[in-house]
């Protein structure tokens, strides 16, 4: 005689749940705990400096392009990328505390909404006026973060033209998809990343004292796209990194000495062609 297979209960479905919180609880500490070798390795392998930034945007970008592409089910992708970057830029901040220096003179709301969806509330949030004071800030500290508009158009980026300066090292959203609800787009700039930085993209201050301001249909042309115009003129482009800097001063119709490189970022995951093709973005992650 068959006995009909007993129907789950709520009770059955809340004990597999704890089961599984409590796996990921487990995990989450045996990450931690990976912290100490962590830092010891990095500084056999690249002499990194105590309280130096231990951001990696090369590793970032890898590491979210891998979560976009598997995710499947009901949880929303928003969740899973902030959860994700959360825990990226606490175990971040536990390698080597660093604030985020934000320019707020478009507003503080939106502004925070970004920096807690991106880097959580354990990283301390630090407003200020405008993108020469996050500059300035960065440029004091010993490893912090510094968030600037990407259309911005006081040139306040301008600020990073000098070899020392600060440079931009990511853009955000990284995720690229329709309704991000930390959709502003943003720079992060930092100290410099010497074997760390990521140029798949390039951005440049260009100068255009002197010289007629280049439409965005000759730089699109040249494979670069101009995002802010300054009051003074000057531009800020951001080009792709396999493309001579000559062959985008000439395409600008500027001297080749007008272009200050600035930094760079990673190449932005969309996210439904990621989990339309996940195949090379896994692999780039392994």
């Amino acid at each position: 005689m068959t006995h009909p297979a007993r129907l789950e209960t709520l009770a059955d479905l809340r004990v597999e749940i704890d089961c599984i919180d409590s796996q990921m609880h487990r995990l989450l500490i045996a990450r931690g705990e990976i912290i100490d070798r962590l830092i010891e390795a990095k500084a056999r392998q690249t002499g990194a400096v105590e309280g130096a930034s231990a951001f990696r945007p090369g590793r970032e970008a890898d590491m979210m392009r891998a979560l976009v592409s598997r995710h499947t089910g009901h949880l929303p992708l928003d969740t899973v990328e902030s959860i994700w970057r959360i825990i990226i830029s606490t175990f971040t901040y536990v390698q080597s505390p660093y604030a985020v220096h934000a320019d707020v003179s478009a507003g503080d709301a939106q502004m925070r909404d970004c920096c807690r969806f991106h880097f959580g509330f354990t990283v301390p949030y630090v407003p200020e006026t405008d993108a020469a004071a996050v500059i300035a800030a960065v440029a004091a500290s010993r490893g912090d973060l510094g968030l600037i508009p990407v259309g911005a158009r006081d040139g306040g980026w301008r600020a990073l033209r000098a070899s020392d300066a600060p440079k931009i090292i990511a853009r955000l959203p990284f995720v690229e998809r329709p309704d991000h609800p930390a959709g502003l787009p943003l720079f992060v700039v930092a100290r410099p990343l010497k074997e760390a930085a990521v140029r798949d993209n390039v951005v440049y201050d260009v100068d255009c004292a002197g010289a007629e301001a280049p439409d965005a249909a000759r730089a699109k042309a040249a494979g670069a796209e101009i995002l802010a115009r300054g009051e003074d003129g000057a531009l800020l482009v951001c080009a792709p990194g396999a493309l001579d800097k000559s062959a985008l001063a000439r395409a600008l119709g500027v001297p080749q000495g007008a272009l200050a490189e600035i930094g760079g970022h990673a190449a932005r995951c969309e996210a439904a062609q990621a989990q339309r093709d996940p195949a090379p973005f896994v692999s780039a992650a392994q």
